[in-house]
C-alpha cells in the first residue's frame, strides 16, 4: 500500500502544539477563566485570587503568552495580562473544522 503524501510544515505544526498545550492545562485554563472576569489584571492579584504560587502562575503566563493567547501591558513595574480574544476565536475555529473533518 503506498503511503499518501502530506506536506507537514514542521515549523507550524510545533507552533500548534505549542497552543493546545498551553490550552489543555486545567491551571493555565483557570488563569484564562480569571483574566476573562477581569478584562486587565496583574499578576500579583492572579496569584493572590487563585491562591497559587507566584512563580508557578508566572511559569503558567509565559506558556500562554508564548502561545498567543494572552498580551501583556507593561504599566511601571507591573505587567498587566489581557485575553487576546482573536488568537482564541482562530484556535477555536481550527479546532471545530478538525473536528467536523473526522
Amino acid at each position: 500500500m503506498k503511503k499518501a503524501s502530506t506536506d507537514i510544515q514542521q515549523d507550524k505544526l510545533d507552533h500548534s502544539s505549542e497552543i493546545l498545550r498551553a490550552l489543555a492545562h486545567p491551571l493555565r485554563l483557570r488563569i484564562l477563566q480569571f483574566i476573562d472576569q477581569n478584562d486587565t489584571i496583574n499578576v500579583n492579584k492572579i496569584y493572590n485570587n487563585l491562591k497559587l504560587e507566584q512563580s508557578i502562575t508566572s511559569q503558567h503566563l509565559r506558556i500562554l503568552r508564548a502561545a498567543g493567547l494572552v498580551d501583556t501591558e507593561k504599566e511601571g513595574k507591573f505587567r498587566h495580562y489581557q485575553i487576546n480574544y482573536a488568537r482564541i476565536q482562530t484556535v477555536l475555529n481550527a479546532i471545530n473544522n478538525f473536528n467536523e473533518e473526522i
